[in-house]
């Protein structure tokens, strides 16, 4: 281990906060991900359906190449 000199136990202290915040944080994303896929399998479950998986309708129609109203 390379010699820290007299600061060596804030440094130590620093890396370990900073790796215990940066866990956590890794910890809380994967678990909100779990609660919104299950959160949403919930809901397809009872019939309600994401607007975008179905295809949209009300997309702009083509213009048509006939007269020009003036």
């Amino acid at each position: 281990m390379p010699d820290l000199g007299p600061h060596a136990s804030f440094i130590i202290a620093a890396y370990g906060v900073t790796f215990a915040a940066i866990a956590a944080l890794a910890y809380f994303i994967v678990e909100d991900d779990r609660k919104q896929r299950r959160l949403l399998a919930e809901l397809e479950r009872r019939g309600i359906r994401r607007r975008s998986a179905q295809p949209d309708t009300r997309a702009a129609k083509p213009r048509s190449k006939g007269k020009r109203r003036s």
